[in-house]
């Protein structure tokens, strides 16, 4: 059995102050909420997902045929390697950034596929471009803009299938993407709106196929895919996502007041000792000094706070925490006085 490190609730329950996922602390979006109210689970949905993926498609700007829904980002990012597996096994690896999301790596050790961090050579030897990469902008656990982003694109092979997970797009607090449309155009981008909608619990994602994706990697895509991806939740959810009332609540109700809280946020972790680490988004990465990091976490869940261990992601002695609300920024603070 693997071993996934995931934030989120425990063995221990739901934390009262949770710190360690990355989803909206404004949410849940009221809207959305009513959607899922109104959807009828007893009956399945139209497995192809068409109005669906019409409704997805229009609000892109692409057509139909480059929308693919999937249960979850993690059930994408094992479907696409998957299907990379059958096809291209043994010519190259998967490349994936030095700090990412660790089902990445785990996908393809799990199809024999070999890894290659970015910026470092392949582990068994050769150069053999990537079959297979990652990227994700902003990027987690760090948060940060990716500025060698549209570089590392463009030096990737053309027949790489690059993955663009845009898991935190929609929760950047400033700046914008530094890839061109063109360059966006040529990758799959996963998108995931759950988090930006405060409503991670509801399972539920969709990819946009590159403009020039090859026709087999979509056939493959959609012959890996269960026979019926979303459930009828998941595609309520997906659904109000497009709707402009549930848009504007995220533009100009969530994301002022997460870039106040931020800043809040980010001030508490400094006057704490802790040192911090840029970032564009409604997270951030902080190293707390703390003699024992593991016992003062530790220490932390059980007066109800929990902060996500960054040693998964290859950062030991950091942890990430998501932007919360003032009240358990001041839980934190106090929480932590015993170790300062």
């Amino acid at each position: 059995m693997r071993s996934v490190v995931h934030g989120g609730p425990d063995a221990q329950g739901v934390p009262v102050h949770d710190f360690s996922t990355n989803a909206n602390a404004c949410g849940p979006c009221e809207a959305v909420m009513q959607a899922l109210r109104q959807a009828d689970p007893t009956r399945y949905p139209d497995p192809a997902a068409t109005a669906l993926r019409a409704r997805l498609a229009a609000w892109h700007g692409v057509s139909p045929e480059r929308v693919l829904v999937a249960a979850s980002a993690s059930e994408f990012i094992v479907r696409i390697t998957a299907a990379v597996a059958l096809s291209r096994r043994g010519e190259g690896p998967v490349q994936v950034p030095a700090a990412a999301y660790g089902d990445y790596r785990l996908a393809a050790e799990a199809h024999g596929l070999p890894v290659q961090v970015v910026g470092e050579p392949l582990a068994l030897g050769g150069d053999r471009p990537p079959v297979l990469a990652w990227a994700c902008e902003p990027s987690s656990p760090r948060g940060d803009a990716v500025a060698d982003l549209p570089a590392r694109l463009d030096a990737l092979p053309r027949d790489t299938a690059l993955v663009l997970d845009c898991a935190y797009a929609p929760l950047r607090l400033e700046g914008a993407s530094a890839l061109t449309a063109a360059q966006r155009d040529r990758c799959w981008q996963l998108w995931t709106p759950n988090k930006a909608l405060g409503l991670t619990g509801v399972r539920g994602a969709y990819a946009i196929a590159p403009a020039a994706a090859p026709g087999r990697l979509v056939q493959d895509l959609h012959a890996l895919a269960p026979s019926w991806p979303l459930g009828a939740h998941a595609e309520a959810m997906l659904r109000a996502w497009t709707e402009p009332a549930v848009q504007d609540w995220l533009s100009t109700q969530c994301l002022p007041r997460l870039r106040e809280w931020k800043q809040r946020q980010i001030s508490h972790c400094e006057a704490m000792g802790w040192q911090v680490a840029p970032g564009v988004a409604n997270f951030f990465c902080a190293r707390p000094g703390a003699p024992s990091l593991d016992e003062a976490l530790r220490d932390l869940r059980a007066h109800g706070i929990k902060l996500r261990d960054c040693r998964s992601f290859g950062m030991p002695g950091w942890v990430r925490l998501g932007v919360l609300p003032p009240a358990s920024q001041d839980a934190l603070a106090r929480a932590w006085s015993p170790f300062a």
